[in-house]
């Protein structure tokens, strides 16, 4: 698994921590400071850190443990705590994720994370933080959703090329893709844990332009990878995309496991 851009990462920030399920993030605070003084949280797939930054004051009250592979990024992430905060950084490979990562943790959280992932992973992580009674806080799970206005003749055609790419193999085997979160909810749920889910949808606005650009770039390197959409099309589709951003709404969902 590669890691992120740092400005692909910092443009998403404001419209991931505007879209989290407010009402689930609170839960996942509440329940990471009720476990005594100074509780741990790991973050596996950390980046910049945008995960500890939308626990907000919360995170200031609680220990941190950011897991990446990239060391870029995890040097990124110290550079943007306030001054006096400190974090513990671990690089280390998550698709074969050492059980110590996670030792002493109340809460494990991720952000756009388990799409990326293969179901053997999410299964194994259930297992791990089950036997161990380890919550488990992942926002911003793709569904699969796109839905731009206007609308343009090539949306669905291009969408459902995209989502199929989302299911090759991102470094975990086949990735769940628009499948995560129901994967997340049947694997935790097996476990015995007590899993609540929310949407939690991208909402990109003609002022998000820049965003929107990498976005639809990615979107086209995607579906060029897959062979399904005519080129002319899928170049008419980026062209038109690109010349007024239109608005866009792109589904995620946010999952909450909490130890029975």
């Amino acid at each position: 698994m590669s890691g992120f851009d740092t400005r692909w990462l910092d443009l998403r920030e404001p419209a991931d921590h505007a879209a989290r399920d407010p009402f689930l993030l609170d839960a996942a605070g509440a329940y990471l400071l009720a476990g005594g003084e100074a509780p741990l949280a790991v973050d596996l797939g950390s980046g910049t850190g945008s995960t500890l930054r939308a626990f907000g004051s919360r995170a200031k009250a609680t220990r941190w443990r950011l897991v990446d592979n990239d060391p870029r990024l995890l040097e990124a992430a110290v550079s943007r705590l306030p001054d006096g905060e400190a974090v513990e950084r671990v690089e280390a490979d998550l698709t074969h994720l050492a059980p110590d990562v996670i030792d002493g943790a109340r809460l494990v959280t991720a952000s756009a994370l388990f799409d990326l992932a293969s179901r053997g992973f999410v299964n194994d992580l259930a297992a791990r933080l089950g036997e161990r009674r380890i919550a488990l806080y992942a926002a911003l799970n793709y569904d699969g959703g796109m839905r731009w206005e206007p609308p343009h003749p090539v949306d669905r055609e291009v969408v459902a090329a995209f989502n199929r790419h989302q299911t090759g193999d991102k470094g975990f085997g086949p990735a769940l893709g628009p499948g995560a979160m129901e994967a997340l909810r049947e694997a935790f749920t097996e476990q015995g844990f007590d899993v609540r889910v929310a949407p939690s949808p991208w909402r990109l606005a003609a002022e998000d332009e820049a965003l929107h650009a990498l976005f639809v770039d990615g979107v086209v390197s995607a579906v060029a990878q897959t062979d399904e959409v005519a080129s002319s099309r899928l170049d008419d589709w980026a062209a038109r995309r690109r010349e007024t951003p239109p608005l866009c709404k792109v589904g995620h969902w946010d999952v909450l496991a909490l130890p029975r």
